[in-house]
């Protein structure tokens, strides 16, 4: 029986993209076997990796875990920093679309490279050839979302590999934290030959981790390995660890959830063709809406009835829009309920 919230009127967070309807039960009974010894030693990440390889499909030395897919955005952006020095007084270049994921331009800011962007067009579509104009002799880190967040929206096919391919002295790192629910994955054969090509995924999202941080880095082991290096030892707690094997042991858990995140989204379509508002076809466990002016009031409202969601206005084109975090169905149907009742 999978593992519901306890208090179905207890606050929604549908503002964050966590999984709504919690853990594996696998994850809890793992936890609750730890015993003082366990957490009293440095955690051992081998069975865990072994683990995470085998559901990626790859070698083990081809897996770097880390505290949350964030410490690994944060290591990429160091090591690209330095990876390919430039000549003095030249400043390195990282490239990112917008909208995308927020944290990019922190991680970039943090190491002082400067930031260009590639502006999706009006129905966040990301051109391939002005991904590819964006680079120069500068660049040392590009940051692609497929899917992205906000949008939902997938990054045109074979867009990571040229942008790779036209950058070998850069870093590409392509995070997939929605994979799951996508369906698909750079992580494959072209890892072998794009060693510039480093994978990024969470377990937060589909498999309910978010709680206890854990991510990894999927990439050849030339281009892990300076990343490794960038980490500190034991950086993955024993909780996050053995959280990970239980819940890549219920593969049922993680199918039921995926069924209810996509028949969310179709509820979250069909209000949108019956109110008539723009929305975008999401790839994610989240679905990115226009409201236009009532966006705020909106997000108030539903607040005021325990029930977040994200206003998103302050990112490029996404003026008036809101993103729903589509979980659980009796989730999903109590948000657009009271959206409903919100928009009059």
């Amino acid at each position: 029986m999978p593992f519901l919230l306890p208090d179905p009127h207890s606050t929604l967070r549908l503002h964050l993209n966590e999984n709504t309807g919690g853990c594996s039960p696998a994850v809890v009974a793992a936890l609750r076997s730890l015993d003082a010894r366990d957490l009293a030693a440095y955690p051992n990440a081998a069975p865990a990796t072994a683990a995470a390889a085998k559901y990626f499909g790859v070698p083990t030395d081809w897996v770097q875990l880390t505290d949350g897919l964030d410490d690994g955005l944060r290591a990429a952006a160091e090591v690209a920093r330095v990876r390919r020095p430039l000549d003095a007084g030249v400043t390195p270049a990282a490239v990112i679309v917008d909208p995308t994921f927020e944290m990019y331009e922190i991680y970039i800011r943090g190491v002082e490279m400067d930031i260009v962007r590639v502006p999706a067009d009006a129905n966040f579509e990301v051109s391939p050839d002005a991904l590819v104009r964006a680079l120069s002799p500068r660049t040392r880190l590009v940051y692609l979302a497929d899917p992205n967040n906000p949008t939902g929206r997938p990054m045109p096919d074979g867009a990571a590999l040229r942008v790779a391919e036209a950058v070998p002295d850069a870093l590409v790192l392509v995070d997939e934290a929605y994979a799951e629910f996508s369906g698909r994955t750079h992580i494959g054969p072209a890892l072998e030959s794009h060693h510039n090509l480093i994978i990024g995924r969470t377990f937060a999202k589909a498999f309910g981790l978010a709680g206890l941080r854990i991510g990894a880095l999927v990439a050849h082991p030339d281009a892990l390995a300076p990343l490794g290096r960038g980490l500190p030892p034991f950086s993955v707690n024993v909780c996050a660890l053995r959280a990970l094997e239980a819940a890549l042991g219920d593969r049922d858990h993680l199918a039921w959830y995926l069924a209810q995140t996509s028949a969310s989204r179709n509820l979250v379509y069909e209000f949108c063709r019956g109110r008539q508002l723009t929305c975008w076809p999401s790839e994610t466990n989240f679905v990115l809406v226009r409201l236009g002016e009532a966006a705020m009031p909106a997000v108030k409202a539903l607040a005021a009835r325990n029930i977040l969601i994200s206003p998103r206005a302050h990112q490029p084109g996404c003026a008036g829009t809101v993103r729903i975090t589509a979980g659980l169905v009796e989730h999903t149907t109590r948000c657009l309920e009271a959206l409903d009742a919100a928009l009059g």
